[in-house]
Formats: C-alpha cells, structure tokens, sequence
C-alpha cells in the first residue's frame, strides 16, 4: 500500500475546483494507495508521463481536459508526494 502526502496548496485548492475533476482526484488517489504509480499507467485516460525542465523528477496525470496532478515518487518509502494540482500550469511558483 502506498501512501499519498498532499502539499497544503493542494489541499486549499481541492476547495475551488469543479466537483468531476474532484471525483477523478479522488479516483485516481485510490489507484496510486492500491498499486502506486504502476497502476497509472495501465489507465491510458489518465495520460501519466513524466515531465522535464524545471520539473525534471516529477510526473504528471490528466484530471480533465485542464486539470493536471503533478506529483513526486519517493524512491526509499513508499510514499507519493503530490506536488500541485494545476489547470495545466507548469510553471514553478
């Protein structure tokens, strides 16, 4: 079982976001706790790929056709790092 860390600006932005990105949110924490990552890929609607420039390190998944999470594996703990929740925004902020 994997656990899953939200950083606290994930948190305050779960509150303004529409209610079927919020369900696919929920949909795909339940995935990532089950099987992790691995479980991502095997759901082609969620479109998981890693991603590159500043974000070298981290992942990306579609909630919707805007909304992406961004997200970090830690390697030595089974443990998911959620990074952002973003309406396909990567820039660092």
């Amino acid at each position: 079982m994997w656990l899953i860390y939200e950083h606290r600006r994930v948190t305050r932005k779960l509150v303004s976001i529409q209610k079927e990105v919020l369900k696919r949110y929920e949909k795909w924490k339940d995935i990532v706790t089950v099987s992790g990552p691995q479980g991502l890929r095997m759901i082609k609607g969620f479109h998981d790929e890693s991603l590159l420039g500043e974000w070298k390190g981290c992942r990306s998944s579609r909630l919707g056709i805007q909304y992406r999470v961004i997200y970090k594996v830690v390697q030595d703990q089974v443990l998911v790092q959620v990074v952002d929740l973003t309406a396909h925004d990567y820039r660092i902020k």
